[in-house]
């Protein structure tokens, strides 16, 4: 275990992503976190707000039960805020979130109001700082986002291959596309560390074929990398089989299982990262409390699954899982961008 306490390259580097999100003199700002939130995130805020002249508060909430049949860990919904009606107001009220929650707000039911009002949102994801500080956003990163991005809306099917026997058809025809740097500046904007992340929401009826993770695959939500291979069935956006006779699949199956609800089989996003900072061999370094594994979710070059909630799709489910794939090869309308794990043209790093 790492020590959390507050270092002056950490302070920096908060500072400069602060100032990436449009936060200077004046700027109003509200840092949210809740009991459990990771002290030295939500003090580093602090001192980086202070020392950029914003004018902010800071609310923290309480960490609500459990109440999932399974924990629930790296879902990007906080339950923190529940509804509350003092804290939504003043959320409304600021230019800039900084979101220092456990799970993050991105899909908290609270924050497209919020959103709405022209809010921006800084995630900062609940990393140790030294994670953070390799991982930092940096202005050049915007433009192989914007591209990826691009890329992705101009598309109308997204094909993904691999040597492990992965075949996936997805229709991306009207699919809302996205993904951050790991800054924004325009309202609305939001925004994670570490970000990095092209990414698309498939309709309905558009995701069809086979998936196999292999092993040093990565299941996000579980923090592991695969000792063994899993191999998914897609039908019509959800998962129909999942076959592996090792210890990944037997907890994948059994997770599943837990929610007794067919959306938590659903296709909720695909995509790749592009985050040049961002390793795969960092799974093998920390403890599990170290990280939120936010940094798996934006390796360079790697193809990223998602089941759950796709609002796109009309489905809803706190059962979620991150599932980045080395090795993969990413076709948009027969154009490869992705070539076995390596971004391609104008991605390329």
């Amino acid at each position: 275990m790492l020590q959390e306490r507050i270092e002056g390259k950490w302070l920096a580097a908060f500072r400069r992503v602060f100032a990436l999100n449009g936060i200077g003199k004046g700027t109003k700002v509200a840092i949210i976190s809740e009991t459990q939130s990771r002290p030295v995130l939500i003090q580093l805020s602090e001192l980086a707000a202070y020392d950029l002249g914003a004018e902010f508060l800071m609310i923290q909430m309480p960490t609500p039960p459990q109440t999932a049949p399974v924990p629930v860990k790296s879902t990007g919904t906080s339950w923190a805020i529940a509804g509350n009606r003092a804290v939504i107001e003043a959320l409304k009220l600021v230019k800039v979130v900084v979101d220092c929650t456990v799970e993050g707000l991105i899909h908290a039911p609270e924050w497209p109001e919020i959103e709405e009002a022209g809010t921006r949102l800084l995630v900062i994801t609940n990393e140790h700082p030294e994670i953070l500080e390799r991982t930092e956003p940096k202005a050049a990163d915007a433009e192989r986002v914007r591209i990826g991005i691009q890329m992705l809306k101009e598309a109308n099917e997204m094909r993904v291959t691999s040597a492990a026997g992965t075949d996936l058809v997805i229709d991306l025809k009207d699919a809302p596309c996205g993904g951050t740097p790991g800054f924004g500046t325009h309202p609305g904007a939001v925004a994670h560390w570490p970000g990095g992340l092209c990414l698309a929401f498939p309709g309905k009826n558009a995701v069809n074929g086979r998936i196999v993770m292999d092993v040093g695959d990565m299941n996000l939500t579980f923090k592991t990398c695969l000792t063994s291979r899993i191999d998914f069935t897609i039908e019509d956006d959800f998962v129909t089989a999942i076959k592996g006779d090792g210890i990944d699949a037997l907890h994948f199956r059994e997770y599943m299982e837990a929610w007794e609800d067919r959306n938590a089989y659903g296709i909720s996003h695909v995509g790749w990262g592009v985050n040049p900072g961002a390793r795969w061999v960092s799974a093998a370094m920390y403890d599990k409390r170290d990280m939120q594994a936010v940094e798996f979710r934006a390796l360079a070059g790697s193809f990223l699954w998602s089941t759950g909630a796709n609002q796109y799709a009309g489905r809803y489910t706190l059962g979620h899982f991150d599932l980045p794939m080395r090795n993969c090869t990413i076709a948009l309308d027969g154009r490869i961008v992705v070539d076995k794990g390596v971004l391609q043209g104008a991605l390329a790093l």
